[in-house]
């Protein structure tokens, strides 16, 4: 870890990896909501899968919740080294001369996008470990039914969380604008790409958060 924060490039390329990690993580997780909008069964068949299947709680789950973790840290490192840069180097610093207002705000947007995680976590991830690791019940069962989707429904009955999500999946919009085409950037994708590197941030950047306000919305309005 030392090795990597004493270096520019490093770094950068680490944040990029972590980021394109996450990026793929946000696709599988909005695949699987995404079959509560038409299928209660299917969801809970793949929720009951994805949270006993032992690959993806041992070995995966750790992986992700690293890749959670180092992108943060290694995103507010960044951003410390590349202030402490601009103060030694320039007089007046104009940003917005060179950089969009959310290029600069990366930070502002990540911290807030991490508290909606663990605000996130508090209410999901948490509570399923409690029921499975806790009190030892992996059926994924509730009065003889899948529990899931009922599970899910109730956590989009009250109209603050569901308007905390929408907020903050219109900030990871706005992050991913930016942010996606940065991580490719990084991993050395030159101007040839760079245009549908560009177009395809911008679509990954709507589709992916609405998808999740979607989600929220419907459940909201159905339950």
């Amino acid at each position: 870890m030392s090795g990597i924060l004493s270096s520019s490039i490093a770094r950068k390329v680490a944040m990029a990896l972590s980021a394109l990690f996450l990026i793929i993580f946000l696709l599988i997780h909005l695949a699987v909501n995404l079959t509560s909008l038409f299928s209660e069964d299917v969801f809970n068949k793949a929720s009951h899968f994805m949270g006993t299947n032992p690959l993806i709680q041992f070995a995966m789950q750790p992986v992700l919740i690293f890749g959670v973790v180092f992108h943060f840290v290694m995103g507010f490192v960044l951003e410390l080294k590349n202030k402490r840069s601009r103060n030694v180097k320039y007089v007046s610093y104009n940003g917005s001369a060179s950089a969009t207002w959310m290029s600069r705000n990366m930070a502002i947007s990540g911290g807030v996008i991490l508290i909606f995680i663990v605000i996130h976590f508090l209410d999901f991830w948490i509570p399923e470990l409690n029921t499975k690791y806790v009190l030892g019940d992996m059926s994924g069962m509730h009065e003889g039914e899948f529990r899931y989707f009922a599970e899910l429904q109730h956590k989009f009955m009250s109209p603050v969380k569901v308007g905390i999500y929408v907020i903050a999946f219109v900030l990871l919009a706005l992050h991913l604008a930016h942010g996606f085409q940065s991580a490719f950037q990084s991993m050395g994708f030159n101007n040839k790409y760079s245009k549908c590197v560009k177009n395809l941030g911008t679509i990954y950047s709507i589709v992916v958060p609405l998808g999740f306000i979607i989600i929220a919305l419907f459940h909201y309005f159905n339950h």
